[in-house]
């Protein structure tokens, strides 16, 4: 059997009487892609954070080949960006406005001294990798469109060769042509290199598009889980119906959305 790249044990995050996250549990295998799907408050980038070492869990584990992370010492935090880096919805405010896309790129470089003496070459060939050119990379932030710094933020968490990467709504802020793009990037990108993703999204089709598998997140717990296909196709919590039957369509049914929500109401709060 494959032994996961990452292991996600019983992870719970309590803010003061609200408990964000309920006894998570997962598995990431090598090169694969994991959704993480829910509605807004259902914990899903809560849980995204902890990952990546943004948030101490109040309880549980994530390992990292077996290996507890420990991130609460700047080197073990350094230790573990080199390992996972994350990606966000808004890669605007993830940049520094005074620094060209090159220098930002370079900085995790430089940090990690995973090229030295030729950081410049392979800047260079982490924005090819992402179809940016070196002029994109002598520009500033605030001059590319919204696709371009995505791609940016795309090679600067690549810069350091993770093997994994947290992608956070990492699509939900770009038009639709431009999100398929993102997509078959990363997608191609997964095959290229076997890094693993784990993918945070409240849309359906994103995570059709882009994961192996999937967990349904609803206030902290986990409702279902399974490959994404057969979850999409066939959900047997009602909530993941009703996520499904919400996404407006031909033929929308609003009276199914109803029962939905009646099923919902009355099945009870339970983890997967």
């Amino acid at each position: 059997m494959t032994t996961p790249v990452l292991s996600v044990t019983n992870l719970v995050k309590r803010f003061k009487d609200f408990t964000a996250v309920d006894a998570v549990s997962f598995d990431l295998l090598p090169g694969s892609s994991l959704g993480i799907v829910g509605e807004s408050g259902s914990g899903k980038t809560t849980t995204a954070r902890i990952l990546a070492g943004l948030e101490q869990a109040t309880s549980g584990s994530v390992a990292f080949d077996g290996e507890e992370v420990s991130a609460r010492s700047r080197r073990g935090r350094l230790h573990h960006a080199r390992r996972l880096q994350m990606i966000f919805q808004d890669p605007y405010a993830s940049f520094d406005p005074r620094l060209t896309i090159a220098e930002s790129v370079t900085e995790p470089l430089r940090l990690h001294r995973t090229a030295p003496g030729r950081e410049q070459e392979r800047v260079a060939e982490l924005l090819n990798q992402v179809g940016l050119s070196t002029r994109a990379g002598q520009s500033r932030p605030r001059d590319l469109s919204g696709g371009q710094r995505q791609r940016a933020a795309i090679a600067r968490a690549l810069a350091v060769e993770p093997r994994v990467l947290v992608l956070d709504e990492a699509v939900a802020a770009l038009d639709v042509s431009i999100q398929a793009q993102i997509l078959t990037l990363l997608d191609e990108l997964r095959r290229e290199t076997a890094v693993s993703y784990v993918f945070v999204s409240h849309d359906l089709a994103v995570i059709r598009y882009i994961t192996d598998s999937a967990i349904v997140m609803r206030r902290g717990l986990v409702v279902e889980r399974g490959p994404t296909e057969e979850l999409l196709r066939t959900p047997q919590h009602p909530y993941t119906r009703l996520l499904l039957d919400s996404i407006p369509s031909p033929g929308w049914d609003l009276d199914r959305v109803a029962e939905d929500r009646r099923a919902l109401d009355t099945y009870g709060e339970k983890a997967c």
